[in-house]
């Protein structure tokens, strides 16, 4: 055996990625910063309306899943409208919606998962999304909003835990 298979063989990997990024990251613009958050704080007026939006995309998922159950489309695009609310819940003000929404994706981001979750604990997610909106619950503090968010996450372990 050679010196060289006995200790293994070093391969140098050139280092691409500071060609595809384009070199040095420069300072950070922070007027571009303070630009870009009066932009959304701009638009924060109409977040109320987007939120609730994105709600009634949820309700109309978990409709579709009633009649054409979890596996196929239906599931993944109640999975879609869940992921998406898990990304916009904090955006829109509702942290509280992400946590719920997250709790959701869990049980539902796979096709396999989708096979066994079941209907009722799907339904508890929903509806705790809509009594957050409808209540104006969107600090994950608040006493109403933690009990829900914990007894949901409680849940969804148990199911996550028995598969």
């Amino acid at each position: 055996m050679n010196q060289t298979a006995k200790n293994g063989e070093l391969i140098k990997v050139p280092n691409t990625l500071k060609n595809k990024i384009g070199g040095r990251i420069g300072k950070v613009n922070h007027a571009a910063i303070a630009k870009a958050e009066a932009a959304l704080a701009s638009l924060s007026s109409n977040f109320e309306e987007w939120v609730a939006d994105e709600v009634t995309k949820l309700e109309e998922a978990r409709r579709k899943v009633s009649e054409g159950g979890l596996s196929g489309e239906s599931g993944k695009e109640l999975f879609g409208v869940s992921h998406d609310l898990k990304g916009l819940g904090t955006t829109y003000g509702y942290p509280l919606i992400t946590q719920i929404a997250d709790s959701l994706c869990s049980i539902i981001h796979t096709p396999e998962l989708r096979e066994q979750a079941p209907l009722r604990l799907i339904d508890a997610h929903v509806d705790a999304v809509r009594a957050a909106i409808r209540g104006k619950i969107k600090d994950v503090n608040h006493p109403v909003g933690s009990m829900l968010s914990s007894e949901l996450r409680k849940k969804t372990q148990e199911f996550l835990g028995k598969i």
